[in-house]
């Protein structure tokens, strides 16, 4: 095969196009270059490294990326484990408070300091914590019968003023009112000006006005009665409707008089949907008491039944503006001081029964926490 040396000696003595040999030398010359180059190109691809060749996507290849990218991002979260009040699971979570004989609370005390017996069975804790930053889930229940008609401006701006306070990021909260009927007039936001608007929209009803929440079955609750104020209903249908449905700390807030006239509920019934949603329930009794003649209102006895079986308590506000924002201040530091205990049962059985739950401190302090909890089997 001729080489470069000898193209370079025929250069040097001038090229005669015409002589046979020189001709015969340039094809020779030129197939052997052709062959090494097209070597050349084929074995490039092979000799740059594969992350040397950068390729530029479309918007249809960012398009997919970006949704593959969010999907995992979604199964992550779905992996991620969530805390929970519900005790359909192995471990039952309790919020409580603990408080000194004149009803001061008590923060920071460690876990050795605690017992918690079901159903008068002494059970290991398993998880224990002083403090819970856990998001608050919250309900706003506004009495509008004609009973409120003094107060229920108090009551609309303090409250208001309260979610302002309270509500910090990933808390969420509803309003609701009832009177003759049940109405949620904010579904569940992290938004205090939403909540405020619907707040300031409540006014005293008397009259046959029908209700809108949904009831058990997806089918509408009778919740309308002309005798007019459907307390129970509505602490039923706030527990069992909007409530049930969430996790983490939920608490409702109830703003009446406490009398319940013509629900189709009955007080046991409220308790229970509330106990099953994992739900505190406080309540602020407001009424002008001069509007109710020789004894004042009745219903302060069932609130209380109410509110010590679900961990909350009652606090007496009268018609008084101070005592109604000195009633939510102490809401908010109880809500925000909770201790949060769990504990596997020795009894696993689901069988939807109530285990009363006795939490006791060892320096003999005051508990403030739920009765119990329903041991409702697992959905399958």
């Amino acid at each position: 095969m001729p080489g470069w040396a000898d193209l370079v000696h025929l250069t040097r003595r001038g090229i005669d196009y015409q002589n046979p040999q020189v001709l015969e030398f340039m094809h020779s010359f030129l197939r052997s270059r052709v062959f090494l180059v097209c070597l050349l190109f084929a074995f490039i691809p092979r000799l740059v490294p594969a992350q040397d060749v950068q390729m530029v996507p479309d918007k249809q290849d960012k398009d997919s990326a970006t949704k593959a990218h969010t999907d995992r991002d979604e199964d992550a979260d779905l992996d991620r484990p969530v805390t929970t009040l519900r005790a359909n699971v192995n471990v039952v979570q309790l919020f409580f408070n603990v408080k000194d004989k004149k009803n001061g609370l008590i923060p920071n005390l460690p876990k050795e300091n605690f017992e918690i017996f079901e159903d008068g069975k002494p059970q290991t804790i398993k998880y224990f914590a002083a403090e819970s930053n856990l998001p608050l889930t919250l309900g706003i229940l506004i009495d509008t019968s004609g009973s409120q008609e003094t107060v229920l401006d108090m009551e609309k701006q303090v409250g208001g003023a309260f979610l302002s306070e309270i509500l910090r990021e990933k808390d969420m909260a509803f309003v609701m009112d009832f009177d003759v009927g049940v109405d949620l007039l904010q579904d569940f936001t992290g938004s205090v000006r939403r909540l405020k608007t619907a707040l300031n929209s409540v006014k005293i009803n008397t009259g046959g006005q029908v209700g809108s929440m949904p009831g058990m079955g997806g089918g509408p609750v009778p919740v309308s009665n002309p005798k007019g104020t459907l307390l129970y209903d509505a602490v039923y249908l706030a527990s069992h409707d909007q409530m049930a449905q969430q996790v983490d700390r939920k608490a409702m807030i109830l703003l009446t008089d406490g009398v319940d006239q013509g629900s189709q509920y009955k007080i046991k019934d409220a308790i229970e949907a509330a106990q099953k949603a994992d739900t505190i329930v406080y309540v602020l009794l407001c009424a002008d008491r001069g509007l109710y003649g020789f004894g004042g209102y009745g219903g302060g006895s069932e609130m209380k039944k109410m509110t010590a079986e679900t961990g909350g308590r009652v606090i007496e506000v009268g018609n008084k503006m101070e005592k109604l924002k000195a009633a939510f201040d102490q809401i908010s530091q109880e809500l925000r001081s909770q201790y949060n205990i769990g504990y596997t049962p020795t009894n696993p059985t689901k069988d939807g029964g109530f285990r009363k739950i006795d939490i006791r401190s060892k320096e003999a302090y005051k508990i403030q926490a739920r009765s119990g909890y329903y041991a409702i089997p697992e959905k399958q």
